[in-house]
């Protein structure tokens, strides 16, 4: 049995799982799917064409669904997908995506958005990922599984991060981060391999050392960055940590990736 305080408005139209919870003054619009167990908070709203997975909170004055921010944005509800059991703490937004876009915003299961962060239209978030505190993400970005945002980070449109990336506090980020990267700065340089994200997540030692290696090479071999790609790609075609890296490097040939400061 869903729980709706008197002072809720839900639009016709919405439809609402088993178990949800509805505070006060929060606001649900006629396009919205709320999964089973979901909870929204006092002031919270959740509007456009958006679903929610079961088991998913929407905090206080948080705003899921909302239109692109685009100028001459063309008329037609924003759409955004959502997996289970997310967590959008207070202040924090996303954009649906847009017509010219992606057409949606897509979050996968299990992420956690602390206050203020932004997800910006047209965006693909993977499982399991963190922004912490006022963590913004402009449009067309993607974020791979376990992405781990520092309080902060500004992330450019179209940047993608890879699988196990991290981004630290603070930092400008312009530039693809390779998967298992971490970047920092501003503009944010590859500062090495996320080896604490790595330990946490249960990676082996051989997986961190055949990381590492992939890294070194790619970042620090001799000859060009191209030459180099080129090479690996056929020595390491049959090692999939190896081919993750080299096939995100090799993905969008046109998209400048993140690279360690110059040594001197």
């Amino acid at each position: 049995m869903s729980v709706i305080h008197p002072t809720a408005i839900v639009e016709d139209g919405a439809q609402i799982g088993e178990g949800t919870e509805i505070g006060p003054y929060a606001f649900v619009g006629g396009h919205v799917t709320l999964g089973d167990g979901v909870r929204l908070f006092h002031h919270a709203s959740v509007v456009g064409e958006t679903r929610l997975g079961a088991g998913c909170e929407i905090h206080p004055f948080a705003h899921i669904g909302g239109d692109p921010q685009i100028l001459g944005l063309k008329a037609g509800p924003a759409r955004t997908e959502i997996g289970e059991n997310c967590i959008f703490r207070e202040h924090s937004t996303v954009h649906g995506g847009s017509a010219n876009g992606r057409g949606a915003t897509r979050i996968g299961s299990e992420c956690f958005f602390m206050v203020g962060t932004h997800i910006g239209h047209d965006g693909l978030v993977g499982n399991r990922c963190v922004l912490a505190n006022n963590a913004i993400v402009a449009g067309h970005v993607t974020l791979g599984e376990q992405v781990w945002l520092g309080g902060h980070t500004a992330i450019h449109q179209f940047v993608r991060i890879g699988d196990h990336g991290f981004v630290g506090g603070g930092a400008i980020l312009v530039d693809d981060v390779v998967p298992f990267g971490s970047a920092v700065g501003n503009h944010a340089e590859l500062a090495g391999v996320n080896v604490n994200g790595l330990k946490r997540r249960g990676f082996s030692r051989s997986d961190m050392a055949e990381i590492r290696k992939v890294y070194a090479e790619l970042f620090e071999g001799e000859g060009t960055f191209a030459g180099r790609l080129q090479d690996m790609q056929a020595r390491h075609a049959h090692r999939p940590l190896a081919r993750q890296i080299l096939d995100f490097a090799a993905a969008e040939a046109k998209r400048p990736l993140c690279r360690p400061r110059p040594r001197r």
